[in-house]
């Protein structure tokens, strides 16, 4: 018995602009990306995450401030090289540090590491000797704190 085909339709197989438009936007951020890449020095390029093109500005995505920092001696090169990717004519660069929530851990298994009872001698006895009273009651503190932590380290 021949078997009945069925009337459903998948969803992509109907012809869809607005998915071939989202398509075509990721090829672009992909080449993008590519061309920043492409200019970057290998040390600086390994930290560039993501490039998205918004309107007149390309939005560049780092993993650290520190990385950022550097890209933007590379601002001119960048826009240059994208130049003939884009549709729209770039004309700013806007560096955003991409933030990972993923790599958060609990603090409650980490047990801080205390230093020894010589090292918080000598940060107390250091602190009798500035001049600085601020500083002075600040490292008064820190070794008071420290002798704290370190007493009941040593009965826990």
């Amino acid at each position: 018995m021949a078997t009945k085909p069925t009337p459903f339709k998948a969803a992509l197989s109907f012809p869809n602009r607005t998915i071939a438009y989202f398509y075509s936007q990721i090829e672009q951020q992909k080449q993008v990306l590519q061309r920043v890449h492409d200019v970057l020095p290998a040390t600086i390029a390994h930290h560039v995450i993501h490039c998205v093109v918004n309107g007149k500005k390309l939005l560049v995505y780092t993993d650290t401030a520190a990385w950022a920092s550097q890209l933007r001696f590379y601002n001119g090169a960048i826009l240059a090289a994208i130049a003939p990717v884009t549709r729209e004519s770039v004309s700013i660069m806007q560096i955003k540090v991409r933030v990972e929530t993923l790599q958060t851990t609990s603090r409650q298994g980490r047990t801080p590491i205390i230093p020894s009872a010589e090292k918080i001698e000598l940060i107390r006895n250091h602190s009798l000797s500035v001049s600085d009273q601020q500083l002075k009651l600040a490292l008064l503190r820190l070794s008071a704190t420290l002798a704290k932590l370190s007493e009941r380290q040593a009965t826990a």
